[in-house]
């Protein structure tokens, strides 16, 4: 794997709004190289340092999985009691 295919794998990190204007030049850099940077107000994530140059994910395609899943009829039927419990929906 290449260094760029490991830290896609990696969670960003995640830095406050402080960190980020006085470490700006430095994210920049990290970003430049591939990196996502999340940044915070206080612990809440409030927005994204992210390369201009991200590739776009590939746009959806209806159907695609057409063919591939299959549902019998039971699965439409009404689920047992026992189970409509465990989910809380009755008593």
């Amino acid at each position: 794997m290449t260094k760029s295919s490991l830290q896609s794998l990696a969670p960003p990190e995640v830095v406050t709004i402080h960190q980020a204007k006085t470490h700006l030049s430095k994210l920049i850099a990290r970003v430049e190289a591939g990196e996502i940077i999340v940044i915070a107000r206080g612990k809440k994530p409030v927005g994204k340092i992210v390369p201009a140059d991200a590739p776009d994910r590939e746009p959806r395609k209806p159907g695609r999985w057409k063919g591939m899943i299959h549902l019998g009829p039971e699965f439409f039927e009404p689920l047992p009691d026992d189970e409509l419990r465990a989910w809380g929906e009755i008593e």
